[in-house]
């Protein structure tokens, strides 16, 4: 019997035992009887449903992959020593030379920056591979580095565990040293090195597959071009099912996914929109890439993008772009362009031959990072009073509050057939920034397709911004904005909302040489 039940029961008994005419107890009774159809509605009272997820959603990997946002690429090996950027494949593996490297200073340089994990580049186009692989001789176990006993990928794995990163291999799929490439014995080779990276570096968070597929090459001798059918070649579906089986929780990545996707430039930038969802049939690696930048909406797989770019203009380390790396501020410009798009950001920093990050890399990646962290420290709009004007059947679990709770499994949502709300924010006092932070609660799929801001000005709501896809992350960056109320309004969605934060930053005061953030639209329209 529950506890509603027992008093329910007691009631009776007293009234019983009291008499209707003993009009004194009246009152109590009454107020028992009350209190007991309270405790026993509350006891037998259905809670209000989620929402029914839209669309196509994220996996589990997906979802530990969105909450990474930033990442980092290293590429290093032979062509870190001969000076180019796509090696031939006929390179001695004696060239591989570095003379102080340090898996701890180059996971150290990433991490102080803000990284979550680094992708290694185990084995690029020239085929040279990082690691004693035994399934051939070019790689570091023939080099002078170690006296050949020395293995990268094991000493960059175990840096990233010791030091808090992820792990994630780049095992490109053209090899221009290989003799049997464009072969089906090459396949063989290929998964047979895929399954030694999975088994023998522990947990990996992603396997990176590049694009570029076939042409001239070493290829054992034969220097020749070398041309294949990329869409059948590799067998892919094959080759994911030994991801799948080894690293269950590993992201694969390529211009095809199938779990996350190349944004289609190599300069970090999302589009705008840049929607999670493709259109997956027919596609794949190294295929046609002219909408991956935006995504496809409607689309029928979650393949979020990610933005590669490097901190300087080639991928490897050359010394005569030590003067080329990128400034702090072009840094916070991709990062706005990737991560505030809902994208992930892969920064590549590319150890010189030293086997070290550059000191001119390390300097601009501290300032970006103060500037970041200097930005996202502080919740202007915490302590706000928040009213909406709907809350999924009145229910707290659903309040507007959920937004500035910090937590990305909490949120705002509203009943299914309010699908354009709004939700006010009440500043306890006038707040200046320029930064608007919005996200969705990912596990019921991309919702919302259009929403505007607008600030308190002069006793009216003026607009001071708008945009469409928001998805695991919505950064709004603009000129400085002050006001004592802001309003979201949702002006597009198919379904209901479903809210997990809404957060208001200010950037730090700009040093001289910092060009100002590009204003936000403006707005001035009465709503």
């Amino acid at each position: 019997m529950s506890a509603s039940e027992n008093q329910f029961s007691f009631t009776r008994v007293a009234l019983k035992k009291e008499g209707a005419s003993k009009c004194k107890f009246l009152p109590v009774t009454l107020s028992l009887i009350l209190s007991c159809l309270v405790l026993s509605l509350a006891a037998t009272a259905t809670p209000t449903p989620p929402p029914e997820p839209f669309g196509p959603i994220p996996t589990e990997r997906q979802l530990r992959w969105h909450e990474m946002e930033f990442y980092g690429f290293l590429h290093f090996t032979v062509n870190t020593f001969t000076d180019r950027e796509w090696g031939n494949g006929d390179e001695d593996e004696k060239a591989f030379a570095p003379i102080a490297f340090d898996a701890d200073q180059i996971v150290s340089a990433a991490k102080a920056a803000g990284m979550k994990g680094l992708i290694l580049t185990a084995k690029h186009h020239d085929g040279f591979c990082l690691w004693p692989s035994q399934y051939t001789e070019h790689s570091v176990k023939n080099s002078l580095w170690q006296n050949g006993k020395g293995d990268v990928v094991k000493e960059i794995s175990r840096a990233c565990r010791r030091q808090g990163l992820k792990f994630g291999v780049y095992l490109s799929p053209w090899d221009r040293n290989h003799k049997d490439y464009a072969r089906p014995e090459y396949i063989t080779y290929y998964r047979n090195q895929l399954r030694e990276l999975l088994t023998h570096y522990g947990d990996i968070f992603c396997v990176w597959f590049d694009g570029a597929n076939g042409g001239d090459g070493f290829y054992g001798g034969a220097r020749e071009k070398r041309t294949i059918d990329n869409r059948t070649y590799y067998d892919w579906d094959n080759t994911r099912r030994i991801v799948r089986e080894l690293m269950p929780l590993a992201v694969m990545f390529s211009d095809a996914g199938p779990d996350t996707r190349w944004v289609g430039n190599e300069r970090g930038i999302a589009g705008d929109p840049c929607w999670a969802t493709l259109n997956a049939a027919g596609r794949y690696p190294g295929g046609d890439s002219k909408d991956l930048n935006s995504g496809n909406r409607p689309g029928t797989d979650w393949i979020p993008a990610e933005c590669d770019v490097s901190i300087r203009p080639g991928w490897f380390y050359h010394a005569r772009e030590d003067a080329r790396v990128k400034t702090p501020a072009q840094l916070l410009d991709i990062y706005y362009q990737s991560v505030g798009r809902g994208a992930c950001l892969n920064l590549n920093l590319p150890p010189d031959r030293r086997g070290r990050i550059h000191e001119n890399d390390i300097q601009s990646l501290r300032e970006f990072r103060r500037i970041l962290d200097a930005t996202f420290a502080h919740n202007l709009a915490r302590g706000a009073r928040l009213t909406a004007s709907n809350v999924r059947g009145d229910a707290k679990q659903f309040a507007p509050g959920n937004v500035l709770d910090d937590k990305r499994d909490t949120y705002w949502a509203t009943d299914d057939n309010v699908t354009a709300p709004n939700l006010i924010l009440n500043l306890r006092q006038p707040v200046t920034f320029n930064v608007v932070s919005l996200r969705e609660y990912l596990p019921l799929g991309q919702r919302i397709e259009a929403f505007a801001l607008d600030s308190w000005q002069d006793g009216q709501w003026v607009e001071f911004a708008a945009g469409t896809s928001i998805g695991n992350h919505r950064l709004v960056r603009g000129g400085n904005l002050t006001t004592s109320k802001l309003r979201l309004r949702i002006t597009r969605a198919p379904v209901c909302p479903a809210l997990a934060e809404l957060g208001l930053f200010a950037e730090p005061p700009r040093s001289p040489e910092q060009p100002p953030a590009p204003a936000a639209r403006p707005g001035g329209a009465k709503q």
